[in-house]
């Protein structure tokens, strides 16, 4: 992550509706987070903790798990904010670890989380956070490898919640997150690929409830399942 006590860094705006345009609004929407997550302390600068971690973001080996995931995932954060008022715990820790979530990504790698985890570990404390919150950030990047809260737990609620609610997505949308998957797992070999994301949309339909938080079970659990279904019959079609 950046030097902490690197110089601040100018911040330029760009014309709306241009890429450039949206990674400012994501670097403001880090800054309004930042801010409020270390009690509105100004230093260190927080833009280059923000164009570290939209550079990671950005990389090339990702087709799902791009800077587009992370607007959703924060959009929905966001969303259950408004409509779940007061629901998480921290809801200033829940938007940091959709930040940092899948910050190391690389798809034919296992320990993605651990090392997302270790890396808020590292900056966030640098970024002026503190301990206390950068462990409950840390906390709820792990819990994205199995999105299975405790009854307890709303910080982890909201962000698995976040996380999965493109899987209630309409039909069209649901169909370019499924290809966006294949693309990132492009070296699998095709019925390997068919066999195991099936396995895993199976485990998915067999949980009791895919969404904890009360406004995720009622407006997104019946289309999420109705989409998993779906493609698990396109998956296994031929077999």
């Amino acid at each position: 992550m950046p030097d902490p006590d690197a110089p601040d860094t100018p911040h330029t705006s760009h014309a709306p509706g241009t890429p450039d345009a949206r990674l400012d609004s994501l670097r403001d929407r880090w800054l309004r987070t930042l801010l409020a997550a270390r009690e509105g302390a100004r230093h260190p600068d927080p833009y280059p903790y923000a164009d570290n971690l939209l550079k990671r973001w950005s990389e090339p080996q990702r087709r799902y798990h791009t800077v587009d995931h992370l607007v959703a995932v924060l959009d929905r954060v966001d969303e259950l904010e408004e409509c779940l008022e007061g629901y998480a715990d921290d809801p200033d820790a829940v938007r940091l670890a959709a930040w940092f979530h899948d910050a190391v990504y690389l798809p034919d790698r296992s320990e993605n989380e651990e090392r997302s985890a270790r890396l808020a570990e590292r900056a966030l404390p640098e970024a002026g956070v503190s301990r206390e919150r950068t462990d409950e950030v840390a906390r709820l990047v792990r819990l994205t490898l199995t999105h299975d809260p405790a009854d307890d737990d709303t910080n982890g609620a909201v962000l698995c919640d976040a996380d999965l609610a493109i899987l209630a997505s309409d039909p069209r949308a649901y169909d370019r997150y499924a290809r966006a998957v294949r693309e990132e797992y492009s070296f699998v070999p095709d019925d390997a690929f068919r066999t195991g994301r099936a396995a895993v949309l199976r485990q998915l339909l067999d949980l009791p409830r895919l969404f904890r938080t009360p406004y995720g079970q009622r407006e997104w659990e019946a289309p999420a399942r109705r989409n998993l279904g779906a493609e698990i019959d396109r998956l296994t079609a031929r077999f």
